[in-house]
């Protein structure tokens, strides 16, 4: 009899230790995103494949948009990690904020495109029209200044902005009128292209080096959750790797969660945007350099900054050097 109740009480103590370990392993994680486009969908992708619950995380994904408000947002301590691009986590950088650091490269070009209908045809149409951004200081802000650059046109002087608050709303506003021009990305423009509107400047030909979209989080946030950060970014190398695997799951997020059915559209979005994706997060000095080049324009403190400086690759070296990312993609 006593040797039962000591079996009973052993699996009871036994169920209570794996009980709290389970509780204890679930690390509750905050992720901010920028962009409502398919750059930004490796959450998505990791929800739906229940890859937080493997890492044994409890994550919470919050919408802000505009690199600029995102990086506020980090640097007021809410988020653990966010999801965005570089200039508004530059900006912060050069301002004395050295805390924020880059540990991922999502997306190191540019493929935002410029849209329109009727009559505008050409760049040079341009001129005098109101162009449709998601924020000042976003990356289809810059793009556009860039592109249009190429032209030998200037904001303000050529042509004005219209803050629209993301792709959704910016292609809402050219449907309704409010803007004659609309920056779009992935795989928003497509949906444009099939509703009759064409390209002005199609983003994915210029190559435009630039960290459009990259993980951002604080060095002392790594110092105080390292595990839990690395977690993250495993779940996120596994995200990516379903996202340049299966093309069929990807479709189904991207319907759910931006409400395009359409093949088409899919397709088109998918084939673009999946070239300039980053397999394995490589953050390149020459996007980021881009950057610094842009912002020293306007501040001279970034002509002092190299990009390594921005940078901390332990979670990518972790990765390679232990096989993880070899095993991954070795996986069918």
């Amino acid at each position: 009899m006593t040797v039962i109740i000591q079996r009973i009480v052993l699996s009871v103590l036994t169920v209570l230790v794996l009980s709290s370990a389970s509780a204890r392993a679930a690390e509750k994680f905050t992720t901010i995103y920028s962009a409502r486009v398919m750059s930004q969908s490796l959450p998505w992708i990791a929800q739906e494949a229940g890859l937080f619950k493997k890492y044994n995380l409890d994550h919470t994904l919050v919408f802000v948009a505009s690199s600029g408000i995102v990086t506020a947002a980090l640097l007021g301590g809410d988020p653990d990690m966010t999801l965005t691009g570089g200039v508004g986590n530059v900006n912060a950088y050069i301002r004395g904020s050295t805390d924020v650091v880059f540990v991922g490269g999502v997306k190191n070009v540019m493929t935002q495109t410029l849209i329109a209908g009727g009559n505008i045809k050409k760049p040079e149409d341009v001129k005098g029209k109101k162009i449709g951004v998601s924020r000042i200081g976003s990356n289809t802000h810059y793009f556009s200044i860039q592109a249009l650059r190429r032209f030998n046109m200037e904001p303000g002087r050529d042509f004005s902005f219209i803050q629209t608050g993301g792709d959704p709303e910016t292609f809402a506003a050219l449907v309704g009128g409010g803007i004659d021009v609309a920056c779009l990305t992935p795989p928003t423009d497509a949906r444009a292209i099939a509703e009759g509107y064409h390209y002005l400047i199609y983003g994915p030909d210029l190559k435009i080096p630039y960290v459009a979209t990259s993980f951002v989080t604080k060095r002392s946030t790594i110092a105080k959750r390292p595990q839990a950060i690395g977690d993250f970014m495993r779940t996120m190398a596994e995200a990516a790797k379903l996202m340049h695997t299966d093309r069929e799951f990807v479709y189904k997020v991207l319907g759910k969660y931006l409400r395009i059915m359409d093949r088409k559209i899919l397709d088109a979005a998918y084939n673009a945007e999946i070239k300039a994706l980053e397999p394995r997060f490589v953050i390149k000095s020459d996007a980021l350099q881009a950057i610094l080049d842009e912002v020293s324009q306007i501040d001279a403190r970034a002509k002092k900054v190299k990009p390594q400086e921005l940078v901390d690759t332990r979670y990518l070296d972790e990765m390679e050097k232990s096989g993880f990312f070899d095993q991954l993609w070795a996986k069918k």
